[in-house]
């Protein structure tokens, strides 16, 4: 048992007997009142008392009982009219009426049959009605009360809980956003790194001085994939923070000259035609996605057509849109990837570029691969 609840059997306890008692001693004090009536008021107290202690768990059947008492005895008014009020708080106002109605028809009866000589009887009921009316209202108003303070907590509760939902499914569409950043990135470095071990191994005849190179180059390349693989390894933390507790840097339009230095580094022929005007006014989001699909073009012409010239055309400024023009002639008949690929690098970028408002295209025209975006570039 709470201490609440206990504090409220104790409570009713002490009002019922108390107001009980007292209505007994005016009663005893009465002329014309027997002895046996002065018995049959300390036993309807005494039940009085039980009865209102059994309404905190029982409602109805207290109510009932010390309902039924009133029409015997007044001490039982007390008992009664509590037991309208915790009806009216835990039942619906239809079967709160119905007790309080029958508690003003057995107080009429006792009225008839033990008439107060200090009211008549008109007062009389007129004073039950208004206590029964008082408790029946603040009945309700406490039980309306406590449906609110339920339905607030439910609705705090679904509130907490989509929330959290959201949360998770922001989390989700990150790391689905830095997978793509790790497909991106690590192919491209390692298509790069496959490029000059294929030379080492189809050109055994260099000198040591150009082996000597060539291997320098993978080591570099393996190095600077390790590193890629460590700076989205730290955007997949939970504070997306790196290890300087900075955000890590990434590419966007400016870095793609380096890109392109790479790429020819790795014997791939790269010509940039960059007629983008006002460079730095473009947005850093739509710089980083116009370098990821130049960087998957590239990566893409490297594996699949391996020695053709590619062609990568910038152009746009604000107020226009930044297209992205990347063709290179297909391999001939029969020429295998120079690595193999996962088959999804372009459905992740076209998914990206339609995320970020643009749209990309690709497809073999008069025997050339081109693959065109398009990327919204605000004044």
């Amino acid at each position: 048992m709470t201490e609440r609840r206990l504090h409220r059997i104790v409570t009713a306890a002490i009002v019922v007997a108390g107001i009980g008692g007292l209505a007994a001693l005016t009663l005893r004090g009465q002329a014309g009142t027997s002895s046996a009536m002065h018995v049959l008021d300390i036993a309807v107290a005494a039940v009085s008392v039980a009865a209102a202690v059994a309404q905190l768990w029982w409602p109805m059947a207290g109510a009932l009982v010390a309902t039924l008492l009133a029409v015997a005895s007044p001490v039982a008014t007390p008992a009664a009219t509590l037991g309208a009020l915790q009806v009216a708080q835990c039942r619906r106002l239809p079967v709160a009426g119905a007790v309080a109605a029958a508690g003003v028809a057995m107080h009429l009866a006792q009225g008839l049959w033990r008439p107060n000589t200090g009211i008549s009887l008109g007062w009389w009921l007129l004073l039950i009605s208004a206590a029964y009316g008082a408790m029946l209202g603040w009945g309700a108003l406490a039980r309306s009360r406590r449906a609110l303070l339920i339905s607030l907590r439910q609705r705090a509760r679904r509130a907490e809980a989509e929330q959290g939902r959201r949360v998770a499914e922001a989390r989700m569409a990150e790391r689905r956003k830095l997978a793509g950043e790790m497909h991106d990135v690590l192919a491209h470095r390692l298509s790069l790194v496959a490029t000059h071990a294929g030379a080492l191994e189809y050109r055994p005849d260099s000198s040591p001085e150009q082996l000597a190179r060539a291997a320098g180059v993978v080591r570099a390349g393996v190095h600077q994939a390790l590193e890629e693989l460590r700076q989205v390894i730290n955007l997949l933390r939970e504070d997306g923070e790196g290890e300087d507790g900075g955000p890590e840097p990434q590419p966007t339009l400016a870095d793609l000259p380096r890109l392109v230095t790479e790429a020819r580094e790795a014997g791939e022929q790269v010509r940039l035609r960059d007629e983008v005007a006002d460079a730095p006014a473009l947005p850093a989001a739509t710089g980083r996605t116009a370098y990821r699909v130049v960087q998957e073009a590239l990566t893409n012409a490297r594996k699949h057509a391996a020695g053709q010239p590619v062609e990568v055309l910038l152009r746009g400024g604000p107020g226009a849109r930044l297209l992205i023009d990347v063709h290179n002639p297909m391999p001939e008949a029969g020429a295998a990837p120079t690595s193999p690929g996962s088959g999804t690098g372009l459905v992740g970028l076209t998914e990206r570029v339609r995320l970020a408002g643009g749209r990309l295209d690709h497809q073999v025209v008069d025997g050339r691969f081109r693959l065109r975006a398009s990327l919204p570039w605000p004044a």
